[in-house]
């Protein structure tokens, strides 16, 4: 993974291996205990996936590539993919830029505080399965992630 996944041209680990595109999922590299978030590849990689994949303010899952996985474009941003980049920049120390992050997306919920799967940005409306159990797992672990050290990310 680090040998074939990682492409120095681009500072980033990639989709897949000789891609040159970022994966929202890579986030989950550090949440998951295969990389420190402060690892210069996942610092990397976070600003790859803020550059190329954060529309509005919210993270899109990756680039629709027809050739890739045959689907159209036009999902809304993940939530959870969303929630993933908030924990991954408070475990680098980025307090600021994840908690701003995370009040986004609890400004999401609806009148009973749930959420969707997924936000179309420029609609400015939850779409996708609703409610989202992973959209809320997102939410309880960022909210842990952020009210102390030792959160469920920093302890893997």
């Amino acid at each position: 993974m680090c040998r074939e996944g990682f492409d120095p041209g681009v500072n980033s680990f990639v989709q897949y291996y000789g891609s040159k595109e970022p994966d929202a999922s890579l986030l989950m590299l550090p949440l998951v205990g295969f990389l420190q978030a402060t690892d210069p590849r996942m610092q990397g990689t976070v600003d790859f996936i803020q550059r190329r994949l954060v529309r509005n303010g919210f993270v899109d899952r990756y680039a629709p590539a027809p050739h890739v996985d045959g689907l159209p474009a036009g999902e809304g941003a993940f939530l959870l993919c969303t929630f993933w980049l908030a924990d991954n920049l408070a475990l680098q120390g980025r307090y600021d830029e994840a908690r701003d992050i995370f009040e986004r997306l609890l400004n999401l919920r609806n009148d009973v505080g749930l959420l969707s799967e997924q936000y179309d940005p420029e609609a400015r409306r939850m779409v996708g399965n609703f409610p989202q159990a992973f959209s809320h797992v997102g939410l309880i672990n960022t909210a842990r992630n952020l009210a102390k050290r030792g959160g469920p990310a920093e302890d893997r």
